[in-house]
């Protein structure tokens, strides 16, 4: 039986999942690794909200989505080889009038570095304030600029007549 607490970590969950796989899949570019990340976060956040009584948390949304960003940049730091083993051909792109931008979308983070990629999520499509950002990925505000600047000077050739206003809509 679910206490009060596992009832409302369990309710916040079901309330945030959608927005913390959408980040998820924009920083790893792949559905089962959004997933595993988004599962991962969740237990992270569920060890801390069960220890929130000693040190309760302001924002668990931010304390949420900080953790995801976190996990994700870890993980690319630990996996030694990006190829993974597959019995079975990759899926097709979806079909539809933006399927095509989100490909490109995610082909084109797919290429920056994981720091630089979840600094343009978070700014850009998450819609991040750059001292939310800063705080996450542990950087200063101004270093939050500067990188945001060089990022998207990198991924704009990739994106071609694409923009970031098209691609938060």
């Amino acid at each position: 039986m679910a206490t009060g607490d596992d009832a409302d970590f369990a309710e916040f969950a079901r309330a945030r999942a959608g927005q913390l796989y959408r980040s998820a899949f924009l920083l790893c570019g792949d559905r089962q690794l959004a997933e595993d990340l988004v599962q991962e976060t969740f237990a992270k956040v569920y060890v801390a909200w069960r220890k929130r009584l000693a040190a309760p948390i302001d924002n668990p949304a931010a304390y949420a989505h900080t953790t995801l960003v976190r996990t994700h940049i870890s993980a690319r730091r630990r996996r030694s080889s990006t190829e993974r083993p597959s019995d079975r051909l990759p899926e097709q792109p979806a079909t539809g009038p933006d399927s095509a931008l989100r490909l490109t979308l995610t082909q084109a983070l797919a290429r920056l570095e994981p720091s630089d990629r979840a600094l343009l999520v978070m700014r850009y499509l998450d819609d991040v304030s750059v001292a939310d950002t800063a705080e996450a990925l542990g950087i200063s505000s101004g270093a939050v600029r500067n990188r945001s600047l060089r990022a998207l000077d990198r991924i704009r050739p990739l994106l071609g007549d694409v923009t970031f206003a098209e691609l938060h809509a």
